[in-house]
């Protein structure tokens, strides 16, 4: 994972990471180790990082250097 995408990603908003920890349900110490590589971003933290910055995650593991995001399902499905 490009862990320095999601800073960016973070950073471009003018977002701190206490901001992005409580959209995504993590406290900001928790974040801060996402963000700096210390520690691996569970698939469910993922998808919420995706859904915050309207990227897509294989943007966030840098597989991709295409931010959009794939179409995404509606809540019921």
């Amino acid at each position: 994972m490009e862990y320095k995408r999601i800073r960016a990603l973070r950073e471009d908003k003018d977002l701190t990471q206490q901001q992005v920890g409580d959209r995504i349900g993590v406290p900001q110490r928790t974040y801060a180790y996402y963000e700096s590589g210390q520690r691996m971003i569970p698939p469910e933290v993922l998808a919420a990082l995706a859904v915050v910055h309207n990227v897509s995650v294989d943007y966030l593991l840098n597989l991709t250097d295409e931010r959009q995001p794939y179409p995404r399902k509606a809540n019921n499905e």
